[in-house]
């Protein structure tokens, strides 16, 4: 098997992955911060901020693997 062949494989699975275990962060995070805002709604502001910063590093994860996967895939053909 050839790199470029092994490239065609794997860039989009990598890609899923991240976007899987991105997901499932994510589905964790915004579960926790209603159940916490449930709990104790004067504590609302803060609990959002720190949500919201936490996606965002999530989504980053995601982001870094699209552009990898955009830089390698000019390397199969």
């Amino acid at each position: 098997m050839t790199y470029q062949a092994a490239l065609a494989i794997f860039l989009p699975l990598s890609l899923g992955i991240a976007a899987f275990g991105s997901a499932l962060g994510l589905g964790k995070a915004v579960s926790s911060a209603m159940d916490a805002t449930a709990r104790q709604p004067e504590a609302s502001g803060k609990v959002l901020v720190n949500m919201m910063a936490g996606c965002a590093l999530i989504e980053a994860l995601t982001l870094y693997v699209l552009i990898v996967v955009f830089v390698l895939s000019g390397k199969i053909s």
